[in-house]
């Protein structure tokens, strides 16, 4: 971290307008104030003292920046927008503080006492079966659409896993013969309290790819929404609790949530954490090493992959989720427009942001309208809910699940589970 802050990193822009295409809230409006160019000047004014962090147009048009990274990866320059846009909220931060919503929810979701007293009632909530019934557009509708789309969900009617006669060869059943690999799993907040069964299915489809997954006490939130709402000192001090729950080993972090996986590989730019940050691993990257994973039964579904913000922009993991998808039998993955597009997600933005928010949604959810898939595959818990809310609120009768939950079921099919 350099004396200042992570502004450094918008250096290298020379204003080629390459990312203006790449961000989707100017797309949303055209403004060029909310396309990357425009905000990397607000935000070098702001450093330089020439606009107030008061100012309304700069809160204004820094506030709707999703965050989504989309500019990095097109920018022929380098830029580090990602920093840069941490950095200036860090800034805003000292000026006013986050807004009371904001603050709550930061409260609700990620303080260890009050967040599971929160997520067992939003659970008791979601097994009513009533989220589902009033999923819609509107504030309350769409969350609770996103609760409902937060379930767990079995194959049900609309597909299948093949079982009996076509089971998967017995030469691809797990090899016992050597002890397993020792991996670490990073459970996070929103994860371990709405996405239990994710981590469920991780650990069981790591376990047939010869990994022995371990729990780590002591770990905490890791931080992210903190960071993007300018409370880096609040991320610093999450990041310090995980690099000490995690040790010194050599062992593997696995993460299956997008946002988790970018945060915590990103935790040098807060504390001295270079050694942990190249342990982590999203759960695809591990399942995908070596030629894997392993083959499991085939499973009658067609499936859009929508790739994550911070998985494919921040992360770079392109191929790894769709070679856990290609070890499927049978499951087609169709292709879409948009797919590299952000949903709108973006952490607590569709709750600060909830107009800007479904405007960027908008035309993901036309394209997959058009695809007609029975399943959507992503990973990131807030691109789940984001994604199973808008197509609940739009009647598409399409369910919205995480890759290794349908690795799990080709795997449970195969009997690799018995």
């Amino acid at each position: 971290m350099t004396e200042r802050g992570g502004f450094e990193a918008l250096d290298t822009c020379v204003h080629c307008g390459f990312c203006l295409q790449a961000c989707p809230t100017f797309l949303a409006t055209g403004d060029e104030a909310d396309s990357p160019r425009g905000r990397i000047d607000l935000m070098r004014a702001l450093e330089a003292g020439e606009l107030a962090p008061d100012d309304p147009a700069l809160r204004l048009h820094l506030d709707r920046c999703l965050g989504c990274r989309g500019c990095e990866p097109v920018c022929p320059s380098g830029v580090g927008y990602g920093r840069g846009i941490e950095a200036a909220r860090a800034l805003l931060a000292t000026r006013r503080r986050p807004t009371a919503l904001a603050r709550v929810a930061l409260w609700a979701l990620t303080s260890p006492g009050t967040s599971r007293i929160v997520y067992a009632l939003a659970r008791m909530l979601r097994a009513t079966g009533i989220p589902g019934w009033l999923a819609g557009w509107g504030r309350i509708r769409f969350a609770m659409g996103m609760l409902a789309a937060s379930a767990a969900k079995g194959g049900g009617r609309r597909w299948k896993a093949v079982k009996g006669g076509e089971r998967t060869p017995a030469s691809t059943a797990p090899d016992r013969s050597r002890p397993p690999s020792s991996a670490l799993l990073f459970r996070g907040c929103v994860m371990d309290g709405l996405f239990a069964h994710v981590h469920d299915a991780t650990v069981r489809t790591l376990g047939v790819n010869g990994w022995a997954v371990r729990e780590v006490p002591g770990q905490v939130c890791c931080g992210a929404l903190h960071a993007h709402a300018g409370l880096r000192e609040e991320a610093r001090r999450l990041a310090r609790a995980n690099v000490a729950a995690f040790g010194d080993g050599a062992e593997p972090i696995v993460v299956n949530s997008a946002g988790c996986g970018a945060m915590l590989k990103e935790y040098g730019h807060l504390v001295d954490a270079a050694g942990f940050a190249a342990r982590v691993r999203d759960v695809t990257e591990v399942l995908a090493a070596g030629g894997g994973p392993r083959p499991g039964a085939p499973v009658d579904v067609q499936v859009a992959y929508d790739p994550p913000c911070h998985l494919l922009h921040a992360q770079r993991i392109t191929d790894e989720p769709l070679r856990v998808l290609a070890a499927i039998p049978v499951l087609r993955v169709v292709s879409f427009a948009d797919a590299a597009q952000c949903c709108g997600s973006a952490g607590l933005y569709t709750l600060l942001e909830p107009a800007m928010s479904r405007a960027v949604l908008a035309p993901k959810l036309a394209s997959l309208r058009t695809a007609a898939p029975q399943v959507v595959a992503t990973g990131n818990p807030g691109c789940v809910m984001q994604l199973g809310a808008g197509l609940a609120a739009d009647g598409v009768a399409a369910a919205v699940r995480h890759p290794v939950e349908l690795l799990d079921e080709s795997y449970r099919a195969a009997g690799y589970y018995a």
